[in-house]
């Protein structure tokens, strides 16, 4: 009896592994096909894809500063494709990270060239709160549309991004422009030293932040009620509203906690790398969180290593274009493949031959491995 007890437990966690590794098949066969159609490219166009290669990985592990580097990159990285992965668990398509973070990154420039003489205790979580609490008041918009008028939050969201845009262009270049002698450029006056996020030698401590974010938003989602009835209605809206789900308020909190997320990553960048608001300095950054909610599954936890893979990339494309002597814009293509093979699901697991067993769930409520 014990022995048959013994073997049911071997029994549970293989097929634990087994579910987790159908989880995790798709996005590394992805990336894995990505370098290989990457390196037929680079043969191509007359480079080296051994040195093009080694010349990433030496830009982004190569050292503590290259790690270092690797880590900044992947900050803001990693809690934008947070904010799309959690939206995602409710059935929503946040497209509007971006503008989020720019909210984000603007107010906790304001709060920190603003506020003179607070100590780094109290400035710097202060500035990072209210950049998280400006990207959930603008998350909170789209969430209210789709909640009263039955506006799609896709359509909303881009159209915000843009307004997020020129707002915090104007604020950049106008009320909040730095003034100081010389200046022509449209930006924000430095923060001051005490709301500035340090490093801990070549590492940043804003990504350790953002990983403890993470784990925050796996125990919300697969340990408390809150996290059950937002992936209920993730799953099916009706179901949820049968169930006695508030399914218009769920929407709604959902899409502040993601805004609150991809505005703490734009309060970090600003705080940690950049040191002021700057126009330009973080083009793209939101939308780079879609692609990294995807290739994570839109597990929150997977989104740690999503991001720090994107931010590799990006922290060792400059070294692999002055060694190897390769575009820039390869990364950008290796990206856009992982993208596409993610996506692709039925071709990825066609190519690996994996195969669901019939009538299994893909979704475990329980641990969340497994979840789309």
């Amino acid at each position: 009896m014990a022995q048959s007890a013994g073997n049911g437990g071997r029994s549970a966690v293989w097929r634990r592994v087994v579910r987790i590794w159908r989880t995790v098949s798709v996005p590394i066969t992805a990336v894995l096909l990505a370098g290989l159609i990457g390196a037929i490219i680079l043969i191509i166009s007359g480079a080296s894809p051994i040195d093009a290669y080694r010349a990433l990985y030496d830009g982004s592990f190569g050292s503590e500063r290259a790690f270092g580097r690797t880590l900044s990159r992947a900050t803001p990285l990693l809690l934008n494709g947070l904010a799309v992965a959690f939206a995602f668990k409710a059935g929503l398509f946040n497209i509007g990270a971006q503008g989020q973070l720019l909210f984000g990154a603007v107010v906790a420039a304001y709060f920190g060239f603003s506020l003179d003489g607070l100590p780094a205790l109290i400035h710097i979580p202060l500035a990072l709160f209210a950049g998280a609490l400006a990207g959930a008041a603008y998350g909170a918009i789209p969430g209210m549309l789709k909640t009263y008028t039955g506006a799609h939050e896709v359509i909303t969201t881009i159209m915000l991004n843009f307004v997020a845009i020129n707002i915090t262009d104007y604020l950049a270049d106008g009320p909040w422009k730095d003034t100081s002698p010389g200046n022509i450029v449209a930006r924000t006056p430095r923060i001051f030293a005490s709301a500035e996020i340090p490093n801990i030698g070549p590492f940043p401590i804003g990504f350790f932040i953002a990983v403890g974010a993470a784990v925050f938003v796996w125990w919300l989602l697969y340990r408390t009620t809150t996290g059950y009835e937002i992936r209920t209605v993730g799953l099916n809206p009706n179901a949820a509203h049968y169930a006695g789900i508030r399914v218009s308020w769920i929407i709604i909190l959902t899409m502040v906690i993601s805004g609150f997320l991809a505005g703490l990553g734009g309060a970090i960048e600003t705080q940690g790398v950049v040191n002021r608001f700057q126009p330009g300095f973080n083009t793209g950054l939101g939308f780079d969180g879609i692609t990294i909610a995807l290739l994570a599954r839109t597990h929150p936890i997977g989104v740690i290593p999503a991001a720090l893979l994107i931010g590799a990339m990006e922290a060792g494309a400059s070294q692999m274009q002055f060694r190897a002597g390769v575009p820039n814009q390869i990364i950008d293509v290796i990206q856009a493949l992982i993208l596409f093979f993610v996506t692709a699901d039925m071709l990825i697991r066609w190519l690996i031959r994996t195969r669901k067993a019939e009538g299994e769930e893909e979704v475990t409520l329980s641990t969340g491995w497994g979840q789309h």
